[in-house]
This record gives structure tokens, C-alpha cells and sequence, in this order.
């Protein structure tokens, strides 16, 4: 047996090893990826290769607008922007039956696009709509259950921070600006497929309809929220016009997620060290996570990984379809153990190769790669938004996971969609010359 097959055989068994032990995601790959350098490199050059690379992995411009979009999500959160946010959409849809399920979704799809954060969103819709649903006579596991999955469309609806993430995997090969365009058709069919799905549900469980409500009502919530929805507008279309770049629109976003806090007069600056720590703490958990898995990228370059996938699925697989489905199938199962940030740093070297060698835009397959890893999200056994709704809904996730299961099969038909339509993925970027 040859060292590089050896040296395959030690990263994967050791990874999912400590994965299957419990041992935190980041750590798994740090640990696996140092053991199995250590087998070709020396003691300290080994050390010092994988300290090197993850140094060096978050040595990125790009990834400054990280820390700066966690914290314009962590100001919004707190900003008393989701309670503006439901009760526009609630004016908009809160009259038709089941209408507090198209409340849920679009309010969640809103805030998570503002904040580019799904767990923010899960956590500030789920604890303003739960309650509200429920008094109306809406099951808490079915408000949980739709909050979970409608919050991960603000991982597809730009600003958001995995598309950085994929952007930096990519190479180059996708820009962000790009990547943020063509989320949107995407995000908005998934966000729809949902709200169908709830419709059916609602239909066929007899959810109570809301009272009409007045256009003068309907324009009143929509100035009370407009400021909010402003800020999409100024932070993409400023990187789609050029006039600033995502890390400097990140720093923009923070700027005015603060003056808009101030405006509403629910942020003091008492507030803000707690604000700022919490942003803090989540962002080193991230660029922790962005450390370990750029050392593992790395590692798998070293070892050849990317192309002998690339020619294994070329030379056993002859058709790109069926080649498709299994990268999506493989993509689908990561996600169930996998947080999305290491998944996509991880197989994006391994796959991209293979979908641009046959034929698809990296844009596209970086769209696909998030909507699929959005599912992983909600699945068990480390859905982190999963384990979020159902703590915000207070019920336990084995309750969830009926109701849940509508949605999940609609986010796997949409994803299937975006697969083999890449004009979903790609109009908005040629239209605006980005691809």
C-alpha cells in the first residue's frame, strides 16, 4: 500500500473517528489533518506547515466582511428590526388562509437576508412568531418547523457570509459579487416552494385566516420598515455598481445597522459591549472553523485529492447527470454531520474540479453547494438550525421532525431545480455582467 493511499485512509478514518467520538467539528479537522501530515513531514515541520496554513488560510480581504456582517446581523437582532419585519409581512399576507404561515416565511426570509445570518433569523422570527401563531391556533411544532427551514434562505439571499466563504474556496473562480446576484432567484424559489408546501398544509388542516387588513395599514407597516429593507438595497447594489467591495459593504452594513438602532431607540450604548462580545465570539468561531478547514484544503492538494476524484468520477461515471446527483447526494449527507462553513471550505476543492471540467459555472455550483448544505441545516444529528428553532419554539426536536419533513422535500425539489436550470442561478449575474 502506497504512503498517499495510507496517508487518504488516516485523514478520513481520524476525521470521522473524532466526529463519531463527539469531539467538536473544527477540532476533528484540525487533529486529523495534523496526524496525517505529521505521517509525510517530519515532527516540527509538520507542526509548523499546518500552523503556517491556517495562518495563512485566513490571511483574505475578503474574509474582513465576515466579522462585519456578524456583527450588522448581531445590530439588527437587537435592533427591534424583526418585530418591523413580521408586521409588514403580516400586512401584506396575514389575511389569507394559513396566513400566518407566509407571515413566518417571508419575515424569516427578509431578516435572514438583512442579517445574513440564519441562526439570527431562526432566533429573532421564531420568538416573535411562535407565540403569536400558536394564540391563533397554529401547532408550535408546525410554526417550528417552517421557521427552521424559511431562515435558511437568508444563506442564499445576499448579503451572506457562506458565499464569501465559497468565494474564497473557489479560488477566485467565483467572485462574491457574482455569487450574491445569483443567489437571489434561488433564494426567493426556495422561500415560494415553502410557502406552497404551507399552503397544502394549512388547506388541509383548516388554519385560521387573519382579518383584511386596511392599505392604509399595509403602507404604514411598510415606511415602519422601509429603513430595514433599504439596507439590502445599499449593500448590493453598492457591490453590483462597484462602488464599494463585500468587505467594505460589510463595514457600511455595521455602520448603518448601528444609526438605525439608535433611530428606533432600541439600542443603548450600554448595549453594546454585550453586542460586541457576542459578535466577537461568533466570529472567532468561525474563522476557527475557516483556520482548520484551509489547513485541510490544503492538505488536500498535497495529497492529490481533487484530481484523482475528478478522474475517478470521470473514468466509473459517464453520464454528467447521474455525476450530478451523486456529488448532491454526497453534498446531502455531509451536511447532516457537518456545519456548512468546514463543508464548503472541504469539498469545494474536490468537487468544483470535477463540475467545471464537465461543464458548469462555478457560480452555479456554488448556489447548488449552499442550497444543499441550507438542508443539512435542518436535519439532524447537527442541524445547528434545527436545534435553534426548536430551542426558540421551547419543544423538543423529536417533535419537530414530522412536520419538518413537507419542507425538507421541498428544499430537495428545488435544489434539484437549481441543479439542472443553471439560467435560476446565472440570468441575474449575466444580466448585470458579473459572470
Amino acid at each position: 500500500m502506497s504512503i498517499e493511499l495510507i496517508s487518504i485512509l488516516l485523514l478520513f478514518l481520524s476525521f470521522f473517528w473524532l466526529l463519531g467520538y463527539g469531539v467538536p467539528v473544527a477540532y476533528s479537522i484540525g487533529i486529523s489533518t495534523t496526524l496525517t501530515i505529521l505521517l509525510n513531514i517530519a515532527l516540527v515541520p509538520g507542526i509548523t506547515t499546518v500552523a503556517q496554513r491556517m495562518t495563512t488560510g485566513i490571511d483574505s480581504f475578503a474574509l474582513l466582511a465576515i466579522p462585519f456582517f456578524v456583527l450588522a446581523g448581531e445590530l439588527m437582532n437587537q435592533g427591534g428590526v424583526a418585530n418591523r419585519l413580521v408586521n409588514f409581512a403580516k400586512s401584506l399576507m396575514g389575511s389569507l388562509p394559513g396566513g400566518l404561515a407566509y407571515v413566518n416565511t417571508l419575515a424569516a426570509m427578509l431578516f435572514g437576508a438583512i442579517s445574513g445570518s440564519a441562526v439570527a433569523a431562526a432566533s429573532a422570527i421564531g420568538s416573535v412568531m411562535t407565540d403569536r401563531m400558536e394564540e391563533e391556533g397554529y401547532p408550535r411544532p408546525f410554526s417550528a418547523a417552517l421557521n427552521i427551514t424559511a431562515s435558511t434562505t437568508g444563506l442564499l439571499i445576499p448579503p451572506s457570509n457562506v458565499l464569501i466563504v465559497y468565494a474564497l474556496a473557489s479560488g477566485g473562480a467565483a467572485s462574491v459579487a457574482a455569487l450574491f446576484i445569483a443567489g437571489y432567484i434561488p433564494g426567493i424559489l426556495v422561500g415560494l416552494a415553502l410557502m406552497i408546501v404551507a399552503a397544502i398544509v394549512a388547506r388541509k388542516r383548516k388554519f385560521p385566516k387573519g382579518e383584511k387588513i386596511k392599505i392604509s395599514q399595509v403602507w404604514l407597516d411598510f415606511r415602519r420598515a422601509f429603513f430595514s429593507l433599504l439596507m439590502l438595497v445599499i449593500i448590493v447594489g453598492g457591490i453590483v455598481q462597484g462602488v464599494f467591495t463585500a468587505t467594505e459593504a460589510a463595514a457600511v452594513a455595521v455602520l448603518y445597522a448601528l444609526i438605525l438602532g439608535f433611530s428606533y431607540k432600541t439600542i443603548r450604548f450600554s448595549d453594546l459591549p454585550g453586542i460586541l462580545l457576542n459578535s466577537a465570539k461568533t466570529t472567532a468561531i468561525v474563522l476557527f472553523l475557516i483556520c482548520t478547514s484551509m489547513a485541510m484544503s490544503w492538505l488536500f492538494s498535497f495529497e492529490s485529492i481533487p484530481q484523482l476524484m475528478t478522474g475517478f468520477l470521470l473514468e466509473t461515471v459517464s453520464s454528467p447527470v447521474l455525476i450530478f446527483l451523486l456529488i448532491n447526494l454526497t453534498l446531502l449527507i455531509v451536511g447532516t454531520f457537518m456545519d456548512m462553513t468546514p463543508a464548503v471550505l472541504i469539498f469545494t476543492p474536490i468537487f468544483l474540479p470535477v463540475v467545471t471540467q464537465l461543464g458548469m459555472d462555478p457560480v452555479h455550483f456554488g448556489i447548488i453547494m449552499v442550497l444543499n448544505l441550507c438542508i443539512g441545516l435542518c436535519t439532524p444529528p447537527v442541524g445547528t438550525i434545527l436545534f435553534v428553532g426548536a430551542g426558540v419554539a421551547k419543544i423538543s426536536v423529536s417533535k419537530v421532525i414530522k412536520p419538518l419533513m413537507p419542507f425538507l422535500l421541498a428544499m430537495i425539489v428545488m435544489l434539484l431545480v437549481v441543479t439542472f436550470f443553471e439560467g435560476l442561478s446565472l440570468w441575474l449575474p449575466s444580466l448585470f455582467k458579473l459572470t
